[in-house]
């Protein structure tokens, strides 16, 4: 067996070139996907939002999002393309979202999760998020309830070390080759 090199990938701002992959991806994320439109009105004229795509060799595999409200970074989006989930893409994107962050002086950053999503529950604790309150019936599509998720403080010495031991980690694991 041969093995395949690593995949070149790069994290970056979303444009609107990026919306048909990005819609693709969230209509095989998610049950009520964000309409067309939503994404494009985002980019144009919302100051609050940042919006960031992975590339993986050209390709949009993931994106992500977050509004930056006074001092709270509230990620709002969130998805991995299914045929590139397990690669530690999520990691990834999640990490250029915390910095990001960081770097826009947040103190904190929040988002809420389906309760049944064990797999993205347990990504966000790794990343140092934890649970602090319930939305009921947030999700329209069967009123399933939101849990509210929420770090430290980001620059605490704490998240700080985390943050840098989960980036060490990531550097020194490539992105595995192949893919769809």
């Amino acid at each position: 067996m041969v093995a395949r090199p690593p995949l070149r990938f790069a994290i970056e701002p979303m444009t609107f070139d990026d919306l048909p992959a990005v819609q693709e991806i969230e209509r095989l994320s998610f049950t009520t996907p964000w309409p067309p439109h939503a994404y494009r009105t985002e980019l144009e004229s919302n100051r609050l939002a940042t919006y960031l795509v992975v590339r993986v060799e050209g390709r949009v595999v993931a994106y992500a999002g977050m509004w930056l409200m006074v001092d709270e970074a509230h990620i709002t989006t969130f998805a991995v393309h299914p045929s590139w989930r397990r690669r530690r893409i999520a990691e990834r994107l999640l990490i250029a979202l915390l910095e990001l962050a960081v770097r826009r002086q947040a103190r904190e950053a929040t988002l809420e999760v389906r309760l049944s999503n064990i797999p993205a529950r347990r990504l966000y604790e790794k990343f140092g998020f934890r649970p602090v309150g319930v939305r009921p019936r947030y999700y329209s599509d069967d009123n399933e309830d939101a849990l509210i998720m929420t770090t430290e403080t980001l620059d605490s010495p704490a998240m700080t070390a985390r943050l840098e031991r989960l980036r060490a980690e990531l550097a020194a694991t490539p992105l595995p080759g192949g893919g769809p």
